[in-house]
């Protein structure tokens, strides 16, 4: 699908401090593993290879309220239009020293498929990344977007200058290839929430 914007991007979303309370709950929970869709956890270190942090699950109705309406905005300014109807739950993650997550997609060949659930039937259409610290806080940790249009073409990675603004969103389609480069220092924490709809027609 060829677009005209791959990400949009809304510099100080999010109050610093709901940044600074949302960083201080994931802390005092316990974290579990990031895994991806196809993963093994019987081999941490190819795992590992692939994605490396720390996330805790969040489904607190105020944060739907606040990140939402940026999801709403980003779809019809970016001119995307896609029918979005279910939010998964929200992922915080917390990447430390050396944790990264190679390039990947966040949409999957086959909709959700369990029974009972809100997003069964449903596909990953938008991803939101929320920047929880300041960039200035950690080095690496950069989320780069490949916005290559064919599987053969040269990679046209960017990297957006206020995605790493403490309170940013960055919305993009999820089926945009992106990655998150391996953390030289400090701590980088994010929210993530992906949005699903009717597969495309």
């Amino acid at each position: 699908m060829n677009l005209q914007n791959y990400f949009y991007v809304f510099p100080d979303a999010i109050p610093h401090h709901l940044c600074d309370d949302l960083v201080e709950y994931g802390n005092s929970q316990t974290p579990d593993i990031a895994t991806t869709g196809d993963s093994d956890t019987r081999d941490i270190s190819k795992l590992y290879k692939q994605r490396n942090s720390s996330i805790v699950w969040m489904d607190e109705p105020w944060i739907y309220n606040l990140v939402l309406p940026f999801v709403k905005e980003a779809n019809t300014q970016a001119g995307w239009n896609f029918e979005i109807s279910q939010a998964e739950a929200c992922q915080w993650t917390k990447y430390a020293e050396t944790q990264h997550y190679d390039w990947h997609m966040d949409s999957f060949d086959k909709p959700h498929n369990q029974v009972g659930k809100p997003t069964h039937g449903l596909i990953r259409k938008v991803s939101v990344t929320a920047s929880l610290c300041d960039g200035e806080e950690y080095e690496g940790g950069d989320l780069q977007l490949d916005l290559r249009n064919k599987k053969d073409s040269s990679p046209n990675v960017i990297v957006s200058k206020y995605a790493r603004r403490k309170g940013a969103i960055t919305v993009f389609p999820s089926f945009v290839w992106h990655r998150v480069t391996p953390v030289i220092k400090g701590t980088r924490y994010s929210l993530v929430v992906w949005n699903c709809g009717q597969p495309f027609r």
